[in-house]
């Protein structure tokens, strides 16, 4: 259990505050890495992935700025297709028994589109921690834009929540997997890139110079909100009930809401 802990405390991604449709892996970040390290859209090849140019090997139409954003979605919805059936292979033939041709062929792309947006099976698992993190991040940068009161923290314990509702299926995953985890490059530094993310967490979610057993309430309360959801998603028959189950009890433990 100790790789969930530090990529989500269990086998525990942000659907926004309302909530979103369960997904098998985290909606992409709006700038595709592979476009960030290029220079952005205007200098970076076209996905393999993406739609072809004329057969003739003529120039075609002149590119146009709607051209340059529809090339730029292309892009985060292959990344995020490749995200979600990486995802699935991992979790049914586990992920030393997958191979990127095996990625490719369910996707039915080429490799080469594979390897434009990955060029590992580890890629992929990092590029799952980095956006929730990035998921978190945006979190933690929402609350530090708003005022100290119990409603915003029982926004903020609520917000926690659907992250975890939407990502389940790959924590899920990285639990089944976790040998194989802990043996990737990156996992050396997530330990501590959870950790600084998680006090700072802790700080939004108490009063300033808060004293320790008002740090350990905040932090048992955002570790009970994933060992709620996930113990129960697969046995709740309405998860927008249980989404609602555990927020109630994570804010009580903050004594953000009254028990009811």
């Amino acid at each position: 259990m100790n790789d969930i802990a530090e990529v989500g405390w269990t086998t525990a991604s942000d659907g926004g505050p309302g909530g979103a449709p369960r997904r098998a892996a985290w909606a992409p970040h709006a700038g595709d890495p592979a476009t960030a390290r290029a220079g952005g859209p205007a200098s970076t090849p076209a996905d393999p992935a993406g739609p072809a140019g004329p057969a003739d090997g003529s120039p075609g139409p002149r590119s146009t700025g709607s051209a340059t954003a529809h090339d730029g979605r292309s892009r985060s919805d292959t990344r995020a297709r490749i995200q979600q059936v990486a995802v699935e292979l991992f979790t049914e033939h586990g992920y030393e028994g997958t191979s990127l041709r095996e990625i490719a062929e369910r996707l039915d792309v080429t490799k080469a589109a594979l390897y434009y947006h990955f060029k590992s099976k580890e890629d992929i698992v990092a590029s799952l921690v980095e956006d929730y993190y990035g998921q978190i991040d945006a979190l933690i940068e929402w609350g530090r834009s708003q005022p100290r009161t119990p409603e915003v923290r029982q926004q903020l314990l609520d917000r926690y929540v659907r992250i975890m509702a939407d990502g389940d299926q790959v924590f899920r995953m990285l639990h089944q997997n976790q040998a194989s985890v802990n043996m990737m490059a990156s996992a050396k530094s997530r330990g501590e890139l959870f950790r600084e993310r998680l006090h700072s967490l802790i700080d939004l979610l108490t009063e300033p110079d808060a004293a320790l057993a008002e740090q350990v309430r905040a932090a048992m309360a955002l570790g009970a909100i994933s060992v709620g959801w996930m113990f129960f998603a697969d046995q709740a028959p309405d998860r927008a009930e249980l989404t609602e189950i555990v927020c109630g009890f994570a804010g009580e433990m903050l004594r953000c809401r009254r028990p009811a």
